[in-house]
């Protein structure tokens, strides 16, 4: 389903609380004592059994089993009152929910030492914290100090029973056991091998994680759902919880052959032409919305896994709301809402839109290759087909190209799960396992929770306190460098100023994942960076006053370091070994991909404010240190007589340099600094421009490589982005410095051409149109209005229907307003001084590394405009 309604998912860190579930409904099913290998999916609460509930995938039946926990655990929150000073505050004993306390110890990192702490043991999560007067708000009113108490129930059960979504698991007479999974130990000790310089711990962390990733992940079952709904209003979406009008088709596409389609019948509707459905596609029709609807949640009920797209906000929020209008009771209906999510019952809902959604799943994962996230752009770029065109509001389609079109929807859903083999499942399972997240929560949460549930897992595990926010800034809010750019906190990494011009021959040398690197090899964490160690101050970060802990190994360098080395050290390189099977290599290549998401994503996560465990002096001293890196390195390269033309956070860009000197100072960096520096690229030539991260590089292989140029811009015009393609194909050409004359010449006739067309009014509208898209409802803009959303409210007075997630077209234009959308602009209303200022932004960084002036390549033609 294309994208519907709502704003794209923030990754802002947002507090954990328990919540009511919107008309939840239990649907108890009874679990088996005995199963075979089972994989765990999802951990939830069961209000009705007031116990954690385990779903786990059954793959030799392809269905979902139930577990309830039989341990006796309960939610708790933690404070630093003796037990029988808590039994005193007022409403604790007496509150509905409250079990008991107990004493118990802890390890508090931010003071390395041991605290004895009360255990406030409730009967229900909601009693702890999230609804009015909860024990947590009760205690902290009273002046006491309490810690824990914003975990979610069911992650608090994962911590403490040390489980591992994705991972196997058996029920062996009632009780819940991992499966150990089989490791060949000469092929464990050849890995150890590789640490063989790394700590014990190190080594014993390395043993304990190498299962999650050489355990397979099984096919599981699932199958794709679509809705489409009656609009009265062509092109206007119905309002989920209004659901005043019928689901008049349903589409369901699933990995074990399940190819259906529901439609409900019309009056004044015609069937139309059934070749337009694919072959093989059965049509079920009915003349109650009421029975076809208990169809869709029959086979909902039956499947482990149910895949939507945008279902969250539209399909399964329509589909409740809907079924509770047509007299189904709540225990009727599979779907049950929380806040922001459609949850199922009895398996796991995937929204898909909120997966792919994800920043970093988008740039790491997939390198970038869709810029939006609706099902159209996504499907084109990873599957390389879209959806349906259609000619005419859906309303309107006859029922079989409705069908068609529904159908179309769900195929690419589940493709999205499909494609190279299931990466995308198997992605979803390799990062459970990592971040420890049930399925349900990993797809829903930015990297940002993924990494946070990882080190209160880590935490948990080694009986650490885990701190609040507060511990943390209070001891170590401090920041020491100076940020050179505005709203900054501190100062970023370095960059280098370019050598302006055309360089050929140019090696380009970065440190691998230098922060993770940085992280590892410095130590840093909340609590060894200024540490509360007197012997210890004189361990200081290069650049500032910090001081790193030299008496025990740091948390957060452990987790990061090893996810590093894991995969530069092993997957990366089994992903590519030509002496394993290609089942294999497939397989360690999706290894690495998702250790890539988490190691890319980690900086950037503990650098956030909104990080839970975000020290500002942990971040500070890793960009410090990159900078100390980065310079060392310019240093020596220049001291090996290396022309160093650019250098940017992470790599140098090296002019012409002779093979045997790379070597010293990619052998120099990893005995001095002891950070890995390789050779990433060579380029045949590098135009910079004199602005930095602004440059043009060309491989031998003749691929372009293009860093911050506006003609690659995505909301570019189109007819700049034509301009400039056929700009990057001209230098592509160029082999050699002579070539470059004869380059510069038809450079001179595109620029000059873009400007006469400008002039002349031979552009379209479309030519000239501006793309962006609404990220959030209209309403919801309030303390900017963007350009393009000034456009979206004028289409919005003429009853054009907007919402999140539409591409707004717009173009710039003389007048107050400054903008209009394409619909309603006429060409003789563009503002030529805003388009021209745009074209001489786009040409000119290009134009100066060429040792060109934008100005003299036009003068030609105002000269003839002047004549």
């Amino acid at each position: 389903m294309s994208l519907r309604d709502y704003e794209l998912y923030e990754e802002d860190e947002e507090e954990e609380v328990e919540e009511h579930e919107y008309g939840t409904a239990e649907f108890r099913i009874e679990t088996p004592r005995e199963t075979g290998v089972c994989y765990l999916l999802s951990v939830t609460y069961s209000g009705a059994s007031g116990k954690a509930l385990l779903k786990l995938y059954d793959p030799s039946r392809g269905i979902m089993v139930f577990w309830y926990d039989n341990t006796g655990h309960k939610p708790y929150c933690l404070t630093n009152l003796p037990p029988s000073n808590v039994l005193k505050v007022p409403g604790v004993a007496s509150h509905r929910g409250f079990d008991h306390v107990e004493e118990i110890e802890k390890y508090d990192l931010l003071h390395d030492r041991k605290v004895r702490l009360t255990k406030v043991v409730a009967k229900d999560p909601l009693s702890v914290g999230g609804a009015p007067n909860s024990l947590r708000d009760i205690l902290r009113k009273h002046g006491a100090k309490v810690w824990e108490a914003k975990i979610r129930y069911h992650n608090c059960y994962i911590y403490d029973r040390q489980l591992i979504p994705g991972m196997p698991y058996r029920i062996v007479e009632g009780r819940l056991v991992p499966v150990k999974v089989h490791m060949d130990e000469k092929e464990v000790e050849d890995v150890l091998r590789l640490w063989k310089d790394d700590s014990p711990e190190e080594r014993e962390m390395l043993r304990e994680w190498l299962p999650l990733f050489q355990t397979p992940v099984p096919v599981i079952r699932r199958v794709a759902i679509d809705i489409e709904v009656y609009s009265p209003i062509p092109d206007r979406v119905p309002n989920p919880k209004d659901a005043k009008y019928p689901v008049i088709c349903v589409a369901m596409v699933s990995n074990d052959g399940l190819r259906r389609v529901l439609v409900l019948r019309r009056k004044n509707v015609s069937l139309g032409d059934q070749s337009e459905l694919p072959q093989g596609v059965e049509v079920k029709f009915y003349d109650d919305e009421r029975a076809m609807l208990l169809e869709l949640f029959k086979v909902i009920s039956e499947y482990p896994v149910v895949l939507t797209f945008n279902g969250d906000n539209f399909d399964f929020n329509y589909l409740w709301h809907r079924a509770l209008q047509l007299g189904f009771s709540r225990e009727q209906i599979p779907i049950y809402l929380t806040r922001d999510s459609a949850l199922l019952h009895t398996g796991v809902h995937i929204d898909l839109y909120r997966f792919f959604g994800n920043k970093s799943i988008q740039v790491y994962a997939f390198g970038g290759k869709y810029k939006e996230t609706t099902l159209d752009a996504i499907a084109e770029a990873l599957l390389g087909e879209g959806k349906m065109v259609l000619d005419r509001p859906i309303p309107e389609l006859p029922i079989y190209r409705l069908a068609a079109y529904c159908y179309r929807d769900a195929e690419l859903t589940l493709g999205l799960t499909m494609f190279e083999n299931d990466l995308v499942m198997k992605l979803i399972i390799l990062f459970m396992r990592i971040s420890k997240l049930s399925m349900e929560d990993l797809v829903r949460q930015g990297i940002s929770g993924w990494i946070k549930n990882l080190f209160y897992y880590e935490h948990r595990k080694r009986n650490y306190l885990i701190p609040e926010p507060d511990d943390i800034l209070s001891l170590k809010g401090v920041t020491v460098t100076k940020a050179i750019i505005k709203g900054k906190k501190y100062m970023g990494a370095l960059v280098m100023k370019p050598k302006a011009g055309v360089h050929f021959n140019v090696v380009v040398v970065d440190f691998a994942s230098l922060y993770p690197s940085v992280i590892k090899q410095w130590n840093l964490s909340y609590e060894t960076v200024r540490c509360p160690h007197e012997e210890c101050r004189s361990n200081l970060v290069p650049e500032t006053s910090h001081w790193v802990c030299r008496k025990r190994r740091g948390l957060t360098a452990l987790i990061v370091g090893l996810l590093r080395d894991l995969r530069v050290r092993l997957y990366k390189k089994l992903a590519k070994s030509s002496s394993l099977p290609e089942e294999e290599r497939e397989w360690y290549d999706v290894v690495q991909r998702a250790l890539k998401v988490f190691i890319n994503a980690s900086y950037g996560v503990f650098g956030a404010s909104t990080f839970p465990l975000y020290c500002p002096p942990v971040a500070e001293s890793t960009t410090a240190i990159g900078r100390y890196a980065i310079k060392r390195t310019l240093e020596k390269a220049q001291e090996l007589g290396l022309e160093v033309i650019y250098g940017d956070t992470d790599s140098l860009f090296i002019k012409n340099p002779p093979s045997e000197k790379v070597s010293n100072l990619i052998k120099w960096a990893e005995k001095e600094l002891k950070i890995d520096l390789d050779v990433d690229k060579v380029y045949r030539y590098v135009t910079l421009s004199e602005r930095k991260k602004n440059y043009l590089g060309v491989l031998e292989s003749g691929s372009v490589e293009i860093k911050g140029l506006l003609g690659k811009k995505r909301n570019t015009p189109e007819f700049l982005k034509q301009a400039f393609a056929n700009l990057i194909k001209i230098l592509a050409e160029v082999r050699c410095e002579r070539d470059f004359e004869e380059a510069k010449d038809k450079i001179r006739v595109i620029v000059h051409d873009c400007y006469m067309r400008l002039k002349n009014r031979r552009y379209s509208l479309e030519d000239l149109a501006f793309k962006m898209m609404l990220s959030k409802p209209l309403d919801q803009y309030i303390k900017s209005t963007p350009q393009h959303v000034k456009a979206a409210q004028q289409l919005v007075k003429v009853g054009y229907p907007v919402e999140a997630g539409d591409i707004i077209a717009f173009v710039k234009v003389k007048g107050s307003t400054g903008v209009k959308p394409v619909q309603l602009a006429r060409i003789d209303e563009i503002d030529e001084e805003k388009y021209l200022a745009h074209i001489e932004s786009t040409f000119e960084q290009v134009l100066d590394a060429l040792g060109m002036s934008f100005n003299e390549v036009i003068s030609g033609a105002k000269l003839l405009d002047f004549k």
